[in-house]
């Protein structure tokens, strides 16, 4: 083995940090606080200290094509849409199939990391960490990948709710929610319209009196099933998609977004609909919500003006008396403890990272925090790029650019965040799935040579043009690659459809929604377009070409 890495944490994104830091020859150490894998998605009935917590129905958000590791396929009988239950047996698997947990110290915190006293010169940390019996040790790593998440502390801004203090009923954050049954009968208000604040809503209505959630701005509500009940990540989350994202305006593409999803529910009549455009917010998926509250088992309010002992007053000057229970569905901010705020300080749940992954400022690159995103689109797949290319860094086997290059990508991403999106602390780790990974792939030199396979290899470059963009993508070509990449591509589509052929019928639904003929002049729309703005806005390179592209086209520019 060769250097010695210090992983923080084994949930889904550890365990691809372990995985990574073997595939580079490196020696990885995995620090877990508690007794097993999982992180997030480990299901328990009480929430701990320090460790992220769900509630027992969890279903995700993504499906499992698209979440998947980039080498490691689920199982085609797995379902799409995955129970926590599930996407924790797949971690297992996975852990199983490369051996990765025999690097694991479970039950072993990590204390606090520190910069050796030679660090400009070996890059080393010292790493102290204490074991449940509270014996304390102190070692030396050659780097440190820390991956401890986003949803471990949660925010609870009691301070923004006069009155509350008065207030005689139950108050708790949606982290300390597990199930309904204690809820029966009960009078039940949620505040907060995120996945969780949703989800929480949708399954207290089936057991309580009456369920309210309160929204500051509203939201825009997407479902898991798209048109003829495909998963919608992987209708929508498509290379042309992406680079119709990219060139359109973007009013039209949110005027085009909205449109489509109002013809499910509309979201004014429903009293859902924000002020914000439907790509300047982190949408929120429930397919049930609507249903609650046409049913009229969840009721819609705005923002809370005032707690009362038994009532709460909206910003509308509604009342609503004999309310039991509050939950404060809120958000998380994220720390890192165990680091000094010279190497990585957070302020306004904000945090300086090349990349989101590279400190910019150290003297040696050997920290890297992996998976501290919030993607529209699946977070495991990110956190294996991340990985995959930080340990490349850490074996020197790549370099990153200077601090001052550095500094400037990390201010632009500021930029185009803060022009995008709500100002709120969700939207601080904001990235977009496709574009993200293709940034990502660039710098591992992974990101796959579309049109070379389109001339080479046209079925396969098809679906990566426009079929959906699985992480198998990712594994075609460059450092990782994998054999089983192009197969995994062909087959995506057989996986989706096997949980579902419960009931053969002689005739199954093709797997696509949009004929190809179709998704070709989209194709042919989207150069077009890009070519007549060219024409009309040269960029510099074109008005003032260099002398050896002017002595092939003398007429250019």
């Amino acid at each position: 083995m060769g250097r010695r890495i210090a992983v923080i944490g084994a949930g889904a994104t550890g365990l691809t940090c372990i995985k990574s830091c073997l595939d580079e020859g490196l020696e990885p150490v995995c620090f877990e606080r508690s007794k097993d894998i999982g992180g997030l998605w480990r299901f328990k009935e009480e929430a701990e200290a320090e460790r992220a917590s769900i509630y027992h129905s969890v279903i995700i958000n993504t499906s499992k094509e698209m979440m998947c590791y980039s080498d490691f396929p689920i199982p085609d009988h797995f379902p799409n849409y995955m129970h926590n239950s599930r996407i924790l047996e797949y971690f297992r698997m996975y852990a199983q199939h490369f051996d990765l947990t025999r690097h694991v110290r479970f039950q072993t915190a990590v204390r606090s990391v520190k910069k050796r006293p030679d660090f400009s010169r070996s890059g080393q940390w010292e790493v102290v960490s204490v074991s449940s019996a509270g014996q304390e040790q102190s070692e030396t790593f050659d780097g440190v990948m820390v991956c401890t998440g986003h949803h471990t502390h949660p925010h609870m801004p009691l301070h923004d709710f006069p009155g509350i203090e008065k207030f005689g009923g139950q108050y708790f954050h949606s982290r300390d929610y597990k199930s309904p049954q204690e809820f029966q009968g009960k009078r039940v208000l949620v505040i907060g319209i995120g996945n969780s604040g949703g989800d929480i809503a949708v399954e207290m209505s089936g057991v309580a009196e009456q369920v309210f959630l309160s929204t500051r701005r509203g939201s825009w509500v997407l479902n898991r099933v798209s048109d003829n009940g495909f998963p919608r990540d992987m209708m929508h989350g498509t290379r042309v998609t992406a680079l119709l994202r990219k060139y359109l305006p973007f009013s039209l593409l949110n005027w085009i977004g909205e449109r489509k999803i109002n013809t499910r529910f509309d979201h004014s009549l429903y009293g859902l609909q924000p002020e914000h455009r439907l790509f300047s917010q982190h949408p929120m998926v429930n397919d049930d919500l609507p249903n609650r509250i046409l049913s009229g088992r969840v009721q819609v309010k705005p923002n809370v003006s005032e707690f009362r002992s038994a009532s709460v007053v909206f910003q509308d000057g509604s009342v609503e008396d004999r309310i039991d229970v509050v939950v404060f569905a809120t958000g998380y901010t994220f720390s890192f403890p165990f680091l000094d705020d010279s190497v990585l300080a957070v302020a306004d749940n904000q945090v300086s990272l090349y990349k989101y992954v590279f400190p910019p400022a150290l003297e040696r690159p050997t920290l890297a925090v992996i998976g501290l995103i919030q993607p529209v689109g699946a977070i495991m797949p990110i956190s294996e790029l991340q990985a995959r290319w930080a340990t490349r860094v850490f074996a020197e086997l790549q370099k990153l650019p200077p601090e001052k290059t550095m500094l400037k990508d990390i201010e632009n991403k500021k930029k185009a965040m803060a022009k995008r999106y709500v100002l709120s602390q969700r939207h601080t780790i904001q990235v977009d799935y496709i574009p993200y990974m293709d940034e990502l792939a660039a710098q591992l030199g992974v990101r796959p040579r579309l049109g070379w396979l389109l001339l080479r290899d046209p079925r396969l470059g098809l679906q990566l043009l426009l079929g959906p963009c699985t992480p198998y993508q990712y594994r075609l070509c460059g450092p990782g690659q994998w054999a089983g990449a192009r197969r995994a591509i062909l087959t995506q589509w057989d996986r989706v459809a096997k949980p579902l052929r419960t009931r053969v019928l002689p005739e199954t639904p093709r797997p696509s929604t949009v004929p190809l003929l179709l998704k070709l002049s989209a194709a042919c729309l989207l150069c077009t377009a890009a070519s007549l703005y060219i024409h009309r806005y040269p960029p510099p390179f074109i008005q003032n070409p260099p002398p050896f592209i002017q002595r092939f086209v003398p007429n250019l520019g």
